[in-house]
């Protein structure tokens, strides 16, 4: 299904955007070599699947080590992530993974990430395998084809409604996270991005969802805020406008959610 685009939305120039990730993403990859063995290194999420954009968008990257690190690999690694942050402010916003060889095949195992300023435990998701193997990146070593196991449509659907049912809805009987612009801009978008999984059986940008959204019955405004913020000049709320727009999000997103689980189950 392809959908004519908004006006809201820019004209797109993706190739523009990756070039001017590209120096950091060539440092890391160099620098990390440095600090650790590493068989490949991917990048997913926007970068891979289109709609990056500088500045905005994370870079969200995937190292495959021949081992699980150590504490002291783990010090390194982190070590790493602050000093580029240090030298180049853009680089709070490059998260890696670090997924070990033996755990390439279990998508609910956690491993060492360092994202958000800080390191963590999680997974490389079903979701984030499919979109390696549908396009990653490959910024070192051979393709994810090589080295990951299929991840089949059942898996997919399973991962997603699983998301939607234990995550994401139980976030909309909460009111005040949706006066945050994260949340409006998230919780929709994965909503749509949600349904278009289920019925369509692959996996959207950003931009395809926000396009997608007044078609979805989204309540009038929605897709232009969100594509403000992503695109363009974030709007100026009132204190009552923040209110209106919070609840608007969260009962439309509640809404999709409703609908597709109600087709899935």
């Amino acid at each position: 299904m392809t959908l004519p685009e908004p006006p809201y939305l820019p004209a797109p120039d993706d190739e523009a955007q990756r070039a001017l990730a590209a120096p950091l993403l060539a440092a890391f990859a160099a620098r990390l070599s440095a600090v650790v063995p590493v068989d490949a290194l991917w990048a997913h999420g926007s970068l891979a699947y289109g709609d990056y954009r500088h500045g905005r968008s994370d870079l969200d990257l995937i190292a495959v080590l021949p081992a699980v690190p150590d504490g002291p690999t783990r010090e390194r690694l982190a070590a790493l992530h602050r000093e580029l942050v240090e030298e180049q402010p853009g680089a709070a916003k490059l998260h890696c993974s670090y997924l070990p060889r033996e755990e390439l095949g279990d998508p609910a195992a956690v491993h060492f990430t360092f994202a958000q300023d800080e390191p963590m435990e999680r997974p490389v998701t079903v979701i984030t395998r499919r979109e390696l193997l549908d396009g990653a990146v490959v910024l070192a070593g051979g393709p994810p084809a090589a080295l990951l196991p299929p991840v089949t449509d059942a898996a997919l659907h399973a991962h997603i409604r699983a998301d939607l049912r234990d995550y994401w809805y139980p976030v909309t009987d909460r009111p005040e996270p949706w006066r945050r612009d994260i949340w409006v801009d998230f919780g929709p978008v994965t909503a749509v991005r949600a349904t278009v999984a289920l019925r369509e059986g692959r996996l959207i940008t950003k931009r395809e969802a926000i396009a997608r959204l007044p078609a979805l019955d989204a309540p009038p405004g929605l897709a232009e805020d969100i594509a403000a913020r992503r695109y363009g000049v974030p709007p100026v709320l009132t204190p009552e406008e923040r209110t209106r727009r919070a609840e608007q999000a969260r009962l439309f997103t509640r809404l999709l959610i409703e609908r597709a689980l109600d087709r899935r189950r």
